[in-house]
């Protein structure tokens, strides 16, 4: 099979890399300034073991990759919010034999949250989910850097909206031989929920930087509490801590390139870079969604959504709010909504 990785940033470089040093055929599309390095230097893959570079296909479209094949395989690795001009983009491509993309080809959408697979599902016909375990961090445009070892990552990996087949199968035996754990399960999104559960932490580190004071914390498992009454309230099942860390183990370990503590994730990453957009609505926002629908009360989740998005517009530089400035902001929050309740009472 052949992987086409919409969005060679940092999951999908990391996937890609791998990938192609395990001898599989990969093509990386990028856009602006890391397409141009790609196409000039290759992928410059940063891991444990060392640098390498890839000197990988690279394209900025489906146009120029021209006639899908019917061995191909689309991994999604782009933010939330660019899903849905990627899938219009690549679901009308032509494939070998007749057909397009969207009627022939599986699509795996290896992101944060839930909903691009939801948005897949209106165009394509095969979609997969995964849930993303794998540090890694788009250095520069053509840099990307994965810190995680022995494994790279735990991607588990099914069908969307349930269930498996031999194209799962098929996929996840190429990525386990690529370092990666690549569990094929008929209930992915039961463990992308449990991952969502923690990327509700995304938008405190993109306004405050990395997660490691006891009152940033305290804040995340208020913030959590939240996401987990909204889940509980919508019958949505979700994996419990206990087992996400027997899963785990030691099998993925950090082990940064400088002697660094580990970096702030892919919000705070998209902040720093200045693109003018995250991924906050489809993390908190998604607790907010479900909070409106099931009746259950999510203003500090409403709260982070604001904030990183004013933050993402107003290109304000990430980590630049105090703890203490957010915990009060929190508080404000629910003191805000409880007043509220109690008037419409």
């Amino acid at each position: 099979m052949r992987y086409i990785i919409i969005g060679a940033g940092a999951v999908g470089g990391a996937i890609g890399g791998r990938l192609a040093e395990a001898g599989h055929e990969v093509v990386l599309v990028a856009r602006g300034a890391h397409y141009e390095a790609l196409r000039a230097g290759g992928l410059r893959f940063m891991t444990p073991e060392g640098v390498r570079t890839h000197r990988l296909p690279a394209v900025d479209g489906p146009v120029a990759l021209g006639e899908l094949r019917t061995d191909d395989v689309l991994i999604l690795a782009v933010k939330t919010q660019d899903s849905e001009a990627a899938l219009e983009a690549w679901g009308p491509s032509p494939v070998a034999g007749g057909g397009t993309a969207a009627e022939r080809l599986p699509l795996v959408c290896a992101q944060n949250g839930v909903e691009s697979q939801r948005l897949a599902l209106r165009r394509f016909s095969r979609v997969y989910g995964v849930c993303v375990w794998l540090p890694a961090t788009f250095v520069e445009p053509g840099v990307v850097s994965a810190a995680g070892t022995p494994l790279t990552g735990i991607l588990h990996l099914g069908r969307h909206p349930h269930g498996t087949d031999e194209t799962a199968r098929r996929i996840a035996a190429d990525l386990e031989k690529s370092r990666f754990e690549a569990p094929v399960v008929p209930d992915v999104a039961r463990w992308q929920y449990a991952k969502l559960l923690g990327n509700l932490a995304n938008s405190i580190e993109a306004v405050t930087g990395v997660l490691t004071s006891g009152e940033g914390l305290a804040l995340f498992q208020r913030v959590r509490a939240e996401g987990e009454a909204a889940l509980d309230a919508a019958g949505i099942a979700y994996v419990g801590e206990e087992e996400q860390k027997r899963t785990r183990g030691d099998k993925i370990r950090f082990e940064p390139f400088d002697g660094s503590e580990r970096g702030a994730g892919s919000s705070w990453q998209s902040l720093n870079r200045g693109t003018g957009t995250i991924e906050a609505d489809y993390l908190n926002g998604e607790i907010a969604l479900l909070g409106r629908l099931h009746g259950v009360p999510t203003p500090l989740n409403d709260l982070l959504q604001r904030l990183a998005n004013t933050f993402a517009r107003e290109h304000r530089e990430a980590g630049s709010l105090s703890v203490a400035e957010l915990v009060r902001l929190a508080d404000e929050a629910v003191a805000s909504y409880d007043a509220a309740a109690t008037t419409a009472e």
